[in-house]
């Protein structure tokens, strides 16, 4: 049996290390050929940088990547925002309390999950032009909350589903009131979902490209992912400053992951499906 253990591993641990390769070297690439200049990343596409030019993240910053960056910090933060407060109230309501129509209603607000972003488009834009915030900050916030608010409504209340009764019953007995068992209890008990909820979120409000370029048609209020397609021009392009830029977009997400990973894997592990 010990002697079988190794090449067991080996077995396990070779796809595992197969999948960090494939994973992490387009990273190492894109952040490796953002230090190049425009001839080294096509004439020495595999080599280190000869002279790491720190100057392309500067001229990105300048070019517009720092507006672009202010942008999506204010739209995600307030799509988070508004997700985890909405969703996490309506779960709060749908696991404990139960009324003739709660399942039905559960239902409609998982509805939500099968409505495909691209079929609202035409609608959605009428209205937002009707409502006048079209080409501003509420034309993406909105649309972000709106779209997120059914898998999030599921992940939380599954999690609030698993926290005793008995807890819900001391808080009562105790005098406190349905919303500060709710703020003062159910929110810090589960933080591992809530923390769940808001790498998700964030992750799609940060990337989140279509909206971007259609509901938005000012640099002022544009976001990165839109805001990139000014780094490409029709005949040439400065890929070192795009790249540069990519690097940019993408190091907040990979920094806040980082921090919260146990969060995340413990918040959809001990937030499976229930009820």
């Amino acid at each position: 049996m010990a002697g079988k253990l190794p090449v067991y591993r080996l077995i396990v641990l070779l796809p595992l290390l197969i999948g960090v390769v494939l994973v992490m070297y387009p990273l190492f690439w894109m952040v490796s050929s953002s230090f190049k200049s425009y001839d080294e990343i096509f004439g020495a596409v595999w080599n280190l940088p000869s002279e790491w030019l720190f100057s392309n993240y500067a001229t990105a910053w300048t070019k517009g990547i720092g507006n672009y960056f202010m942008n999506s910090v204010i739209v995600t933060v307030s799509t988070i925002a508004g997700v985890v407060i909405i969703a996490s109230l309506c779960a709060y309501g749908l696991s404990r309390f139960r009324f003739r129509y709660s399942k039905t209603l559960f239902m409609f607000v998982l509805g939500g999950m099968m409505l495909d972003p691209q079929v609202c488009l035409v609608p959605l834009y009428k209205l937002l032009q009707n409502l006048n915030i079209h080409n501003t900050y509420f034309a993406l916030i909105l649309p972000y909350i709106a779209f997120r608010l059914s898998i999030a409504v599921l992940l939380i209340r599954s999690y609030f589903l698993g926290i005793p009764k008995e807890i819900e019953e001391s808080a009562t007995i105790d005098g406190c009131s349905v919303f500060r068992t709710y703020l003062n209890i159910f929110l810090p008990m589960s933080l591992p979902i809530i923390m769940t909820t808001i790498i998700l979120t964030s992750y799609y409000a940060w990337n989140e490209f279509l909206f971007s370029i259609i509901f938005i048609d000012s640099d002022k209020y544009r976001t990165i992912p839109a805001g990139l397609m000014n780094f490409k021009d029709a005949l040439s392009t400065d890929w070192g400053v795009l790249l540069a830029g990519l690097v940019i977009s993408s190091m907040p997400l990979i920094i806040l992951f980082i921090f919260m990973q146990k969060y995340f894997i413990q918040g959809m592990s001990e937030g499976s499906v229930k009820g």
